[in-house]
């Protein structure tokens, strides 16, 4: 057996029948299924006993109520497999992911997670601004491409990665606090110089819903994204490496996130911006240029590109790649 699935859950016995379907149809039989009942007070643990007592494959562990973050670890410290697949109880996997999945490790054993593209359902419920972070999402795929794009947003869906257990375990598991607990483990992976991918196949239907924690959980709030990506942008070695910095965005929104990295001893010398009105203005004691002004300095300094409209993602890039700037070695686009 090489592949162990942690799948917590709670109150899910409206979607866990379809979740236990897909998962049961994987052409890559050789699994465990660690269920990690999470203080359920529905019949979901009932309908995973049911199934473990026809599939041996399925294990169900009844903590009480631990929260997600005390699910997780458990379920990785249950794990007997070197591979752990993360899946959620109102998913759908592919048949073809854990199969897929192992082999991409496989033939890549310096890569420590591998994820997938996934599609968002039901698609009536699919508003503009997560279609259009899905579509930024599913276009990062290489591990330059996720080391070059770690700060923007979480780069994978959760429910879609597997890892190597015993990388995940030496970095401690996952971390309980005020922030989303997978992408601050994708930052504390990205810190420790693990590679991650993703397979260009969609391989996940991910659910989306009202109740989403993304949602409703504070720690998933934009104030929270910001303070955990300031964090770790601070200690990221691209930041230390004497060169100059430049930031693009000088409106008030921008200003204040980039506040957080700038408090920690990061200022910019300079501030870039596409609004005429700006340009030439004092921010902070920081002059407001053009995004022209870049060309041609040497050394290039190092940019921080705060613009978080996704449109804007190709046309930045566009413009800074035309100037000799290289994605991940000269700037990185900041959520």
């Amino acid at each position: 057996m090489e592949i162990s699935i942690v799948l917590p859950f709670r109150n899910a016995a409206a979607t866990l029948p379809a979740c236990l379907a897909s998962i049961r149809r994987q052409r890559y039989a050789a699994f465990e299924l660690l269920a990690v009942d999470d203080g359920s007070t529905d019949d979901a643990a009932a309908l995973v006993e049911s199934v473990a007592r026809a599939d041996g494959r399925v294990r169900l562990l009844s903590p009480g109520r631990v929260g997600l973050v005390a699910a997780l670890n458990l379920g990785l410290a249950e794990a007997r497999a070197p591979l752990v697949a993360r899946m959620d109880a109102d998913d759908l996997m592919h048949p073809e992911r854990l199969g897929l999945q192992r082999a991409y490790l496989a033939a890549y054993p310096e890569v420590a997670l591998v994820a997938s593209r996934v599609a968002l359902f039901p698609k009536g419920l699919v508003r503009a601004g997560y279609a259009a972070y899905m579509r930024w999402q599913n276009q990062v795929l290489t591990p330059a491409e996720v080391a070059a794009n770690i700060f923007v947003e979480s780069p994978f869906a959760h429910p879609s990665v597997m890892l190597r257990r015993a990388s995940v375990v030496a970095l401690g598991g996952y971390t309980e606090g005020p922030f989303p607990e997978d992408y601050e483990l994708w930052l504390r992976m990205h810190a420790a110089g693990l590679p991650m991918a993703k397979l260009p196949r969609v391989l996940l239907a991910w659910r989306e819903s009202a109740g989403r924690a993304s949602r409703v959980d504070p720690r998933y709030a934009r104030t929270a994204f910001d303070a955990l990506r300031a964090s770790f942008l601070a200690r990221d070695p691209r930041l230390h490496q004497g060169r100059e910095l430049v930031f693009w965005g000088a409106g008030r929104p921008t200003r204040l996130r980039a506040r957080r990295l700038i408090v920690q001893g990061f200022a910019p010398t300079a501030w870039i911006d596409l609004d005429p009105r700006k340009l030439g203005q004092v921010v902070w004691g920081v002059p407001v240029r053009p995004r022209q002004w870049l060309d041609g300095l040497r050394p290039r300094p190092f940019v921080l590109v705060y613009v978080t409209n996704h449109g804007a993602y190709d046309l930045i890039s566009g413009w800074l790649g035309a100037m000799g700037y290289r994605p991940g070695a000269d700037y990185l686009f900041v959520g």
